[in-house]
């Protein structure tokens, strides 16, 4: 079998299987070339390159069984795989944190320019999780030292294997924290947060896939602010003159505008035709 067939076979199975994404790709297609990427080592966006090569009856029943293990069990892929790609680079993950895909990343490429007007010397990753966020900081400001700040702590030993594996122990700090709570006196040129924001009526109707991941990583009260109200009510007092705070609402951006509605939200496009990243320099935050 050559990996152009097992690819059609697999992209055929999980949409018979009528499966849910957005774990990483948004279609049966993608997450079929994902998976048989990982299996035969082949970057995913490369599989579609690859389509003549032949495949040994070892890969091909790996395939199939994580192949049939997605189906069954609606597990997300990059749990099966233990991996998960951001901006091109691939990170650990498992059930401890979940599966990376801030939009984010895609800001940091530009280096969040033209709302950030000030020197990143310190910042600040928010809920980190796996610690994706923050290795991506550390490698678009390499003269930054990081703190990446999460309240669970199996989430911060996933985060700890990202670090080592971008090498950056010397410039990223993990820190266990109930939001700022445990960074009382430190102050940051720039924080991104990608905080839990799922609100109650959503949490009750996720697809099953989205069910393991850490119901501490998603649910945010009634209506998806809870952790978000908190962030706003003390940025502020951790940010230096004309810092930056970049934050992710995802579906709760509708809420947040009728929370607040006089905050001069800014939300810089992405990928995401909704927008649903916000930024707020320091000065534009409440006292």
């Amino acid at each position: 079998m050559k990996v152009g067939e097992i690819l059609r076979a697999t992209a055929r199975g999980f949409r018979a299987a009528q499966l849910h994404y957005g774990h990483g790709t948004m279609n049966a297609r993608d997450e079929a070339a994902w998976l048989v990427g990982h299996v035969l080592q082949i970057h995913p966006g490369d599989v579609g390159m690859k389509l003549e090569r032949v495949v040994a009856p070892r890969e091909e029943k790996r395939i199939r069984a994580l192949a049939q293990k997605r189906a069954r069990e609606r597990t997300p892929l990059a749990y099966l795989l233990r991996e998960a790609w951001l901006d091109e680079r691939r990170f650990h993950v498992d059930r401890r944190v979940i599966v990376p895909r801030s939009y984010i990343a895609e800001l940091l490429r530009d280096r969040l320019r033209p709302w950030l007007r000030r020197p990143v010397r310190r910042a600040l990753d928010l809920c980190t999780g796996s610690g994706c966020l923050a290795v991506l900081l550390a490698l678009a400001f390499p003269r930054a030292r990081i703190d990446a700040a999460d309240i669970s702590a199996p989430a911060l030993q996933v985060a700890r294997l990202n670090v080592e594996r971008y090498r950056l122990k010397r410039r990223v700090r993990l820190v266990r924290s109930d939001l700022f709570d445990a960074l009382e006196n430190e102050t940051y040129d720039l924080i991104v947060t990608n905080p839990p924001y799922v609100d109650a009526r959503t949490m009750r109707a996720l697809p099953r896939e989205y069910r393991h991941e850490p119901r501490l990583a998603l649910a945010a009260g009634r209506d998806g602010l809870d952790a978000v109200r908190r962030i706003l009510a003390q940025a502020r007092d951790h940010l230096t003159p004309k810092g930056l705070l970049v934050c992710e609402v995802g579906d709760a951006r509708r809420a947040l505008e009728r929370a607040y509605p006089r905050l001069p939200f800014i939300w810089p496009a992405t990928s995401d035709p909704h927008g649903c990243v916000f930024v707020l320099e320091r000065e534009q935050l409440p006292d």
